[in-house]
Order: C-alpha cells, then structure tokens, then sequence
C-alpha cells in the first residue's frame, strides 16, 4: 500500500518535532529528523562559529535519505527546504509561530544574541514559508498555525485526515 511523504519545515522552535513524532505514532509512517539524523552520521561539512552549529552536508543528506523516501511513508522534519527534490513531497507543511511565543521557546533552548534574533526575523518575515513556494508546487506548500496545544490537535487531525484521504485516492 502506496503512503505519502510529508515534509514539515519551519523556523527552529515552531513545533515541528513534537508534531512530526506524534503524527508517526498517530499514522504509522515513519518519522525522520534531518538534525538527528546528521548529528548520528556526522552528515556536516564545517562549523559555523558564528551560530556555534555544525554546517550541513546537504549531498550527503540526500544520499542518505533517497531510497527511503522512494518507499513512501515518511515524516521529514528539518528548518530548511530548498534542497530537498521536489519529487520527494506530496505534501510540505510550514508551520508558523507568533514571535512572543517563539522567543520564548528559543530562549529555553538557549538562544541568545544573533543566533536568536535571526531566527526571530526569520519568523517575521516568513523566510522559510517563502523558501517552500519558491521550492515545491505552490498547491502542495500549508501554513499551519503552532502556538498552541490546540493548534497541535487541530494540526494533528487535519494532516491526518488529508493522510487518509490521500491513501484513499492513491491506493
């Protein structure tokens, strides 16, 4: 049986993997977290002093990822979207939070400085929203809301019920 794959994006902060871990236990699908997973495969190219964070990799991603996303069936999670192929994504989900709420959360992980305020601006002026119109089919690319546990309910049931839709039409 054919599964889409899904990919959430969005500014660090905004909810991406606590909804894409309990999407995978909701859905069955398989739940990757591109970080993670080059943290695990050291998939980095460089530090970047300036925002004291190991450079990604990209090819090296890529490679990693290809043949489990021809399976179908999977939840990437990762801040950026440009360099994932298109043929990958039924669907690319953004999701969204409002500044006070995310400075808040990017604080608690201990962002400070730049490395704070350029993720704030980020938000602001939809950097990542913007990246994923200019990078996927515009009718694939959702806004989504996460600010709060009921925007993560709502979230949860809504992408769930395009997942069943989807296998639905597709199977």
């Amino acid at each position: 049986m054919r599964r889409p794959n899904i990919l959430l994006t969005g500014t660090p902060g905004v909810g991406k993997t606590t909804l894409g871990k309990e999407l995978a236990s909701r859905s069955g699908m398989t739940y990757i977290n591109v970080g993670d997973m080059a943290k695990e495969g050291e998939l980095y190219e460089g530090f970047d002093e300036e925002y004291d964070c190991p450079i990604l990799d990209e090819d090296r991603v890529i490679d990693e990822l290809e043949e489990r996303m021809s399976e179908g069936g999977v939840i990437v999670d990762y801040h950026g979207c440009d360099f994932f192929p298109e043929r990958w994504f039924h669907i690319v989900f953004v999701l969204r939070t409002e500044n006070s709420f995310l400075y808040d959360r990017l604080e608690s992980r201990g962002y400070k400085g730049k490395k704070l305020q350029d993720n704030i601006q980020c938000e602001i002026f939809q950097t990542l929203y913007e990246e994923a119109m200019l990078s996927y089919r515009e009718e694939i690319v959702h806004q989504l809301p996460s600010n709060t546990p009921e925007d993560l309910e709502k979230n949860l049931d809504q992408i769930m019920q395009w997942i069943e839709q989807w296998m639905k039409d597709n199977n």
